[in-house]
């Protein structure tokens, strides 16, 4: 079953609005249903393959006049999406206290 662009960028806005949450808080989420912690790759790996499908499925619906500026704008939505989530499996894995505090 294809699903139109339009349908699919509409219930995009609507979780994002419904939720007030942008793409990238997905990996907390992630770590709370999994039950495990933001140190853990699973969570990251869950919004890298969410983002990789959206994109995907983005060029497969959408036509630019150019596939080299609709990849190169693929990347940078990738690259954009994943900046959060990578800096905080960092920081659990080498610099937990950052984020828990002293004990």
């Amino acid at each position: 079953m294809r699903v139109d662009g339009q349908l699919w960028h509409g219930l995009k806005e609507l979780a994002a609005h419904a939720t007030g949450w942008p793409m990238d808080t997905l990996q907390l989420l992630a770590a709370l249903i999994l039950g495990c912690s933001l140190a853990d790759a699973r969570p990251w790996l869950v919004v890298l393959g969410l983002e990789l499908a959206n994109e995907f499925y983005d060029l497969w619906v959408e036509r630019w006049p150019s596939l080299s500026m609709q990849l190169g704008e693929g990347l940078r939505d990738v690259l954009g999406t994943m900046l959060l989530p990578t800096l905080l499996l960092l920081v659990a894995r080498h610099r937990p206290r950052l984020l828990a505090g002293r004990r």
